[in-house]
């Protein structure tokens, strides 16, 4: 059983962080970080909204503080990951 291969749909999938002969990531995995940021950075700006309406309506809701803040600062800390990503994988 230890001489099995994966079925096809497995094999076909690069492993994470694969990248090209030229040692960059290629163009569909451009693609697919410029698509990851752009949703990262929506849900960036709804959080960072959210937390400045929350903030409006002080002191009611206080106690969503916490909650509120950790997911803007999940959001933002997620979007800077996938930019960093971006930003190394792009050529000069």
């Amino acid at each position: 059983m230890a001489d099995m291969e994966p079925p096809t749909s497995l094999r076909s999938v690069p492993p994470e962080g694969a990248v090209s002969a030229l040692g960059r990531p290629g163009v569909a995995d451009l693609d697919d970080l410029k698509a990851q940021a752009k949703k990262l950075n929506a849900k960036a700006t709804q959080a960072k909204m959210d937390l400045h309406d929350l903030s409006e309506e002080l002191p009611t809701n206080w106690e969503q503080i916490l909650e509120i803040a950790q997911r803007a600062h999940d959001a933002h800390a997620a979007l800077m990951a996938v930019r960093q990503q971006l930003a190394a994988a792009t050529p000069a």
